[in-house]
């Protein structure tokens, strides 16, 4: 800050006020529309409200943007901006019985809740309308043909090229050709000069260590650690704090929660039902990918881990913690009661967020919105789109030991579980006061007597393996069976409802990890009003094209492989089994430009506050062009070369003279290029959510360090570990996340969104959290101090400096009359 003198009170506004780089909306319109809305209308509605059909039921059509705004014969179906006033709204509620929408059973709340936040977004609906071809095939929208770029056209994308070193030329002028300091700095310079722009000076060496303290570490630094920085005067002290950090261990939980981000990490679903209860051994992912960080795997390996540990030889077993990026990925709801159609659509929702996940994550590219189509924009086809979907079709979700276990006995092991998960369930709902069933004793009896078997089977493996009984042996005990109807005189008064008991802590320290395994999946339909899922181990399954994404209108079988227009020849998988491995492979071996790409200019985002590209989860053409293509392509080449480490990316990065400049603002730059594209200075950038809770915890000398371990509540007070080691909710987000700008952790998330309002606000000034710390600074203080001493001993504590003479006044002024304690929480409450 230029002035830091106490002043009146609007100087001690939080570091919510601060500024700001341009945030990422998570979700553009269109593409919320086209991953949220569209595949519902498409599986739900289309049997009944599609405009090929001779009489669309209520005159409702919903496959073309013309007549789903038009509405039906009650009227418009949809009031932009006012989901109450949206008939479709009240239809899919259920809120009026004459107007519920679908009739096979109410949709999923987390997926109703999307159209209502589509609705209070305008509706937005990029489909264009045209008049349905003759001869349309039933169930096909009545919209143009929607065709994207072509495969052989695309295969000249500027994103799908091979990358390569470059070089730039030398500036002309004395002082620009003593600024670089690396490669990246002469890109940077060239365009500078191109539009007769200056880089800025470097920032002050207390702005450096901070700023690298906190974009490796997560926190800022203490005054002690600033201090040796500022008074170190060797010619290569800057490179040598870049490596003490780059080695520190909490190197790892910082850069952990930036790839969380990407990986759509959350330890539950969005919905609590009992068919997709909790994670609780997905901290373990967590934990492997800041070991992983910190041993500096190679990102190719640290990705093909996180999809096939499984199926690469000579794997340790505790590297299947990787897969808990599929295996802790969010699922919907699938009651057993619902229709086989239902449940196959529901199931193809999960596969379509693992093909998003890592489409958008790792390739910067969003395959699903081939789902219903042709890619309408991108070179991506609906046969590549159901290629990847087989893939996870094939891959079934499982809690695996960490401990070794013989691989027959293994896979068998993972089958009983999911299989005595679903008969257990079954049977308690069949048995259960409020259950629905007509005459459920035979299929009771026939599902016990199978849970018995498996009992029995299990059991045998007492000696060998007790850990994977005692991991099942809760599917064993129901709840007793209904008692025949007594006579009415006799029933009992009703039992007053219970308290809901509280919430326990989810995760669990059992040997175990949430991972995946290689299991076809299929709707088993034998029975209409009863739907099994059948799994069978070591099985693939090769998907047909759904057209729009309709079960029920199944097309040609798409072979499981890579996506056509990356592929380097034959886009099939040949490996046996899920093809997981290969896809993994095929990523880095036919594409690794791309994935290149993607991946550092994520991290140039995560240094910068600005990314290259300024869409980092889409390369594609809806995407933006990079606004230095051949720095970008530099970057990539050398990370390749450089074995694909992410930490020598970081220091490279961190070590250019463009990263170590000031970030005040001149007026001359702003005039040409106010959004500081071209880089002439830094961005200033507000601490996120994890930095600015760690610096506040460790400021008051609360913060614990410890490395690793089980989530805990971040609600409560005692938990004062770093904020990665809280738990991650996918239907009930901790408030201190939701106040700060915390993702969505049921999809990818390319950035983050920031905000600034009044509860931010308020937490600052009134919350627990932050009087608690402000008494714990209080604490540090001798009261025999002058108030003179008190106030520069706050100051460094808190701020990381001495005061100036101005502040030192104003704090001896206030102290006369206010507390300590209250001194301390202004200080922590500042936006420095």
């Amino acid at each position: 800050m230029k002035d830091r003198t106490l002043a009146p009170s609007w100087r001690w506004l939080p570091v919510l006020l601060c500024a700001s780089a341009p945030a990422f909306a998570q979700a553009p319109e269109a593409e919320f529309f086209e991953s949220r809305i569209r595949p519902v209308l498409a599986t739900r509605c289309l049997g009944c409200h599609s405009s090929t059909l001779a009489a669309p039921k209520g005159d409702l059509v919903v496959d073309t943007k013309a007549g789903l705004a038009r509405g039906g014969r009650l009227g418009p179906a949809i009031v932009p901006g006012k989901p109450a006033e949206s008939r479709l709204l009240q239809a899919l509620s259920y809120t009026n019985q004459n107007l519920a929408m679908p009739p096979g059973g109410k949709l999923p709340d987390h997926v109703i809740a999307d159209f209502e936040q589509w609705i209070a977004r305008g509706a937005v609906d990029p489909r264009v309308d045209s008049t349905p071809a003759a001869g349309a095939v039933a169930g096909t929208t009545g919209a143009a043909p929607l065709t994207g770029m072509p495969i052989d056209q695309g295969r000249l994308w500027w994103a799908f090229q091979p990358v390569a070193s470059h070089t730039v030329r030398q500036s002309r002028s004395p002082a620009g050709a003593a600024w670089p300091k690396n490669n990246i700095d002469r890109f940077i310079l060239a365009r500078l000069e191109k539009q007769k722009l200056t880089p800025s000076p470097r920032a002050d060496r207390r702005t450096l260590v901070s700023r690298a303290y906190i974009d490796l570490l997560g926190y800022k630094p203490t005054y002690e650690e600033v201090q040796a920085f500022v008074h170190d005067t060797s010619p290569n002290a800057y490179e040598r704090l870049i490596d003490t950090l780059l080695g520190s261990p909490h190197y790892g939980e910082r850069w952990a929660r930036h790839w969380l981000d990407v990986a759509r990490y959350g330890e539950d679903n969005a919905t609590s039902e009992a068919t997709n209860p909790s994670y609780p051994f997905a901290w373990r992912y967590r934990d492997w990918t800041i070991e992983a960080l910190n041993a500096d795997v190679p990102y190719d390996r640290f990705i093909t881990l996180q999809l096939a540990a499984d199926k690469m030889p000579g794997v340790p077993r505790a590297d299947l913690r990787a897969l808990g990026y599929l295996g802790s990925a969010p699922v919907y709801h699938k009651d057993q009661r619902l229709a086989a159609d239902v449940t196959y659509a529901f199931m193809t929702d999960d596969w379509d967020d693992r093909i998003d996940a890592v489409s958008r994550g790792v390739l910067g590219m969003t395959v699903a919105c081939a789902r219903c189509h042709d890619h309408k924009f991108d070179p991506i086809l609906t046969k590549d789109y159901y290629a990847l979907a087989g893939m996870f079709a094939s891959t079934m979700r499982a809690e695996r030991p960490l401990f070794e276990v013989e691989p027959q006995v293994e896979q068998r092991y993972l089958w009983i579980q999911r299989r005595l998960f679903d008969l257990a369930y079954s049977a308690n709902l069949a048995t259960n006061e409020a259950s629905t069933f007509v005459e459920p004793e035979r299929r009771v009896v026939t599902w016990k007597e199978e849970i018995e078997a498996l009992k029995t089977e299990m059991l045998a493996l007492q000696d060998r393996y007790p850990k994977l009984v005692q991991n099942v042996e809760r599917f064993w005990t129901f709840p007793p069976a209904r008692p025949a109807a007594a006579p009415a005189a006799a029933a009992p008064p009703p039992a007053p409802a219970a308290a809901p008991a509280p919430r326990p802590n989810l995760a669990s320290s059992e040997p175990f990890m949430q991972a995946v395994y290689d299991a076809a999946q299929f709707v088993n339909g034998d029975d209409k009003t009863y739907t099994f899922i059948d799994y069978k181990p070591g099985e693939a399954r090769d998907m047909p094209v759904l057209r729009v994404a309709n079960v029920n209108a199944p097309g040609e079988i798409a072979p499981r492989g890579y996506l056509t227009v990356l592929s380097r020849g034959d886009t099939r998988f040949t490996d046996a089994g899920s093809g997981r491995l290969e896809f993994a492979n095929r990523i880095f071996s036919d594409s690794p430009g791309l994935a290149a790409r993607v991946i550092v200019n994520r991290v140039w985002d995560w240094h910068f506050g600005q990314p290259l590209v300024g869409t980092p989860s889409d390369f594609g053409v809806q995407g933006e062009k990079p606004s230095h293509p051949e720095l970008l392509d530099d970057l990539a080449a050398r990370l390749i070369a450089h074995g694909w480490s992410l930490k020598w990316l970081n220091k490279e990065i961190m070590l250019s003279a463009a990263y170590q400049q000031a970030s005040h603002p001149r007026a001359e730059a702003e005039a040409v290029d106010p959004a500081n594209v071209l880089v002439w200075r830094m961005n200033p950038r507000r601490l996120d959510v994890e930095s600015y809770r760690d610096s506040l915890l460790r400021a008051a000398g609360r913060l614990d360090d410890t490395l690793y371990g089980v989530s805990h509540d971040l609600q409560s007070e005692t938990f004062v570990r770093r904020t990665i080691y809280g738990r991650v909710s996918r239907n009930n987000t901790a408030t201190l996340l939701r106040l700060y700008d915390f993702p969505d952790a049921n999809q990818t998330s390319p950035g983050r969104d920031l905000t600034t309002t009044s509860l931010q606000l308020l937490f600052v000034m009134n919350s627990t959290f932050m009087r608690t710390l402000g008494e714990r600074l209080a604490e540090t203080v001798r009261p025999d101090d002058t108030y003179a001493l008190k106030v520069r001993h706050l100051y460094r504590l808190a701020l990381s400096r001495d005061p100036t003479p101005a502040e030192l006044e104003e704090g001896r002024t206030y102290l006369t009359k206010g507390t300590v304690e209250r001194f301390g929480q202004i200080l922590l409450s500042t936006n420095e």
